[in-house]
């Protein structure tokens, strides 16, 4: 067998090719989980713009614990943030574990509880001079009314105030109606709806 065989022939080793330009991969962006909540929350939305307006109506200039004892994703909350509130004086009440871990985002303390079983805890030990709500509407007196027990001065010279968003059809006595509500307040909710003010001892 011949020699040249085994031996390599005389051949380049490197083959040169042409360089391409080849784009950059884009960073596909990032996908913000979508916050799935049980019809039975009724957790309808307040609009950013009526939550500015319902933060107005409470007349809130000053120092003062602010409960929102119904917080849903956090709309009123952020409200009360962009107006100048303290995060150390809001209190949110939310039970579902998803919109309460959105709201904790905000930097503000949550209460893990049915709201209702809330204020029966600590029904007379607990007040707060200004309470802003959008509470579910098949159980809107009992909020409502839950609410109220807990409105109180706190030490505070000016009266409390309540600012709810409820259904045109919810009356009670001694509260305002400081604005109607357009019909597409709500995207995925039919009810006319309003915003009331009561005002405490």
């Amino acid at each position: 067998m011949k020699a040249s065989v085994y031996t390599r022939p005389n051949k380049p080793k490197f083959i040169s090719r042409r360089r391409r330009d080849v784009p950059p991969l884009q960073s596909a962006p990032a996908l913000q989980k979508p916050v799935v909540v049980h019809k039975g929350t009724e957790c309808h939305v307040t609009r950013a713009d009526i939550a500015a307006r319902m933060v107005e109506y409470l007349q809130a200039d000053g120092n003062y614990n602010t409960l929102e004892p119904s917080a849903g994703t956090g709309a009123l909350v952020s409200a009360l943030l962009q107006s100048g509130h303290s995060s150390a004086e809001i209190c949110a009440v939310e039970l579902h574990h998803e919109l309460a871990a959105q709201v904790r985002r905000l930097s503000v303390p949550v209460i893990q509880e049915c709201f209702l079983e809330y204020a029966e805890r600590v029904r007379g030990k607990v007040e707060f001079p200004r309470i802003i709500m959008n509470p579910p509407f098949s159980k809107v007196r009992a909020h409502i009314r839950a609410a109220l027990s807990l409105l109180g001065r706190n030490g505070h010279a000016t009266r409390p105030v309540l600012v709810a968003l409820v259904p045109v059809t919810f009356e009670h006595e001694g509260s305002e109606t400081v604005e109607h509500l357009p019909d597409d307040a709500f995207a995925a909710c039919k009810v006319r709806t309003k915003i009331i003010r009561i005002v405490g001892a």
